[in-house]
């Protein structure tokens, strides 16, 4: 199994997963959002050239709002020779359009997440939400 935390917010998560699966590894992914065009730019690419044949992997975002993000990162893996069906998405807080925009694009993928809050507003932010949970977890 390889945690593939989103930096910075993902952190806190992969560091529990790590706690309850000890044999894992770790490939980090630093993905920044446009302020205004909402958009993805991945600033850092930590993922092996490619997955093991028949690799599990665990993409950790504690929210999962527009979803630009996600599906960035899953892309990513899935340049490396994995398939819908060994990706799980685990995450705190997910809305309707994040999720909706997962199951078009990535068939058979799974996600888990704590709760789903029904807003995203036009900044692109969760409505309540957890506000930014990278601050929350590291300040």
């Amino acid at each position: 199994v390889a945690v593939v935390p989103i930096l910075r917010a993902g952190l806190a998560l992969a560091e529990h997963a790590a706690s309850v699966l000890p044999a894992t590894n770790t490939y980090h992914l630093g993905i920044s959002r446009d302020e205004e065009t909402l958009q993805p730019t991945v600033y850092l690419n930590k993922l092996p050239n490619k997955f093991p044949d028949g690799a599990r992997i665990l993409v950790v975002e504690p929210m999962l709002a527009t979803g630009g993000t996600i599906v960035k990162a899953i892309e990513l893996v899935k340049e490396r020779g994995v398939v819908n069906k060994q990706i799980k998405v685990v995450s705190a807080v997910a809305a309707p359009p994040a999720l909706q925009k997962l199951s078009e694009k990535f068939p058979g993928l799974h996600v888990y997440t704590g709760t789903i809050d029904e807003v995203v507003n036009e900044k692109g932010f969760i409505i309540p939400g957890l506000g930014d949970a990278g601050d929350r977890s590291y300040g």
